[in-house]
């Protein structure tokens, strides 16, 4: 029996939901693919992408809308939740209109690979989406929502119920993605409103609020009860601080530990020339993958990783010339760092069995690519795999999926940017993307 058709067999019981959430919601009512089914959803270019040798993409739904985050039920059906914008202006750029719909519903009734229905419901986007506790969790901007669901029921119905409302959603950083644990703790991101917490933000020489006030209501993790209604956002809930945006949460498998990525800074030859040379803001500072515990700080904005020193450095904001260390020794340093300004946007332990054993053993992280390495050449844009062992690095990344940009690595001119990462009942991983609204279904085979 080959490695493939063990794991078709062994996930077929699979009844625990998958993705944003560790208990799931909407039951059984799509047929299960058959192993003809999966071996032949293995052909064709890959959707476009690149991957290791045994894997194989196909594009699962295309052009539903800027998908941020998705999650799957136990059956199967994937949900993304779409980036609202209010303007179809800001929509030329990616070549698609603009949708106001919360979410994308996506089915495969003939165990093709492919989703053959598609729905929407809800009335306003955003980044983050779970299934907990039979229910469809959804950031809708300043609130987060969620409507009951049924055993194969596709679309909720009735008007959702507030869980949080009264979050900030002003400034630089607005999404609002979460993770719900096992004990139905909801973490919520609040990024920063600024690039470093400047009197004048993104501005030549303005020096950093001491202290940051920011950090009172942003720039942090806070956390809620998933199964509250009508709760209301306020700086008491704070679980962590000083991580700018955290748009990649999820627990380890098996524990209840708290894993975040965070998106660096920007613009440090901008705001500090005399300081900082064009090369060094282009790789300064690393994106950053960190275990995060209730009260931790992350260091944001007094201080920036460094991936060459290996260490937090103080930030020019407040004194900083690029090796000092000061108050930074006192903040917690990342498990693992990434090139400069990729600019992460999920995180995923893998927990399916379709994948091979060494990728249960770490984590998945989607890349959204950069925009500020000039002069460098702007990089990122793929999904990349970061090995652990015992809550430790045990190895350097590796990339995992590329090529979504396609013949141009550049925000605007992207043809695809990877955005959100989840996991389907048979093992299968989901990948969006919110330029071209494409989903990728990526399977493995060892035949």
């Amino acid at each position: 029996m080959t490695r493939r058709t063990a794991a078709l067999l062994a996930v077929a019981a699979l009844l625990g939901a998958c993705g944003k959430g560790n208990e799931g919601g909407a039951d059984s009512g799509r047929a299960a693919d058959t192993t003809a089914a999966a071996a032949a959803a293995c052909t064709g270019d890959n959707g476009g992408i690149t991957l290791p040798g045994g894997f194989c993409a196909t594009v699962f739904a295309d052009s539903i809308g800027r998908g941020r985050h998705a999650v799957v039920a136990p059956n199967g059906d994937v949900y993304v939740v779409l980036e609202y914008r209010k303007s179809a202006e800001g929509e030329k750029a990616n070549k698609m209109s603009a949708r106001t719909d919360a979410v994308a519903a996506l089915r495969d009734t003939n165990g093709d690979g492919k989703a053959d229905t598609i729905a929407y419901f809800g009335k306003t986007g955003g980044t983050g989406i779970a299934l907990f506790d039979n229910h469809l969790y959804v950031d809708e901007q300043e609130k987060i929502v969620r409507w009951p669901m049924t055993a194969g029921q596709l679309v909720p119905t009735g008007e959702p119920e507030v869980i949080v409302s009264g979050l900030p959603n002003t400034g630089d950083h607005k999404a609002h993605n979460f993770t719900i644990g096992s004990d139905g703790a909801l973490y919520v991101n609040n990024g920063s409103a600024s690039n470093a917490c400047q009197k004048e933000n993104r501005t030549l020489h303005s020096p950093g609020i001491d202290p940051c006030k920011e950090l009172e209501t942003r720039a942090g993790i806070w956390k809620y009860d998933a199964r509250t209604p009508n709760q209301r956002f306020s700086a008491k809930e704070r679980f962590a601080s000083g991580i700018r945006n955290a748009e990649g949460l999820a627990f380890a498998p098996g524990t209840n530990q708290l894993w975040s990525t965070q998106h660096g800074r920007d613009q440090l030859q901008a705001n500090w020339p005399e300081k900082y040379d064009a090369k060094t803001s282009a790789e300064q500072p690393q994106e950053e993958l960190m275990q995060v515990s209730q009260g931790d700080d992350l260091g944001w904005p007094y201080c920036y990783f460094d991936g060459n020193a290996k260490q937090l450095v103080l930030a020019p904001e407040y004194g900083g010339d690029g090796k000092q260390v000061g108050r930074c020794a006192e903040k917690k340093a990342p498990v693992a760092w990434f090139p400069g300004h990729w600019a992460p946007m999920d995180l995923l332990f893998y927990t399916g069995n379709n994948f091979p054993q060494k990728y249960r053993d770490g984590a998945f992280i989607a890349f959204h690519g950069s925009w500020n390495r000039a002069p460098e050449p702007q990089a990122g844009f793929r999904v990349v795999f970061q090995p652990l062992t015992g809550g430790k690095s045990s190895g350097q990344y590796e990339t995992f999926a590329d090529g979504f940009a396609g013949a141009k690595l550049d925000p605007v001119m992207a043809a695809h940017r990877p955005v959100g990462l989840a996991v389907g009942p048979k093992g299968e991983m989901y990948i969006t993307d919110d330029t071209g609204g494409r989903v990728w279904r990526v399977t493995y085979s060892d035949r």
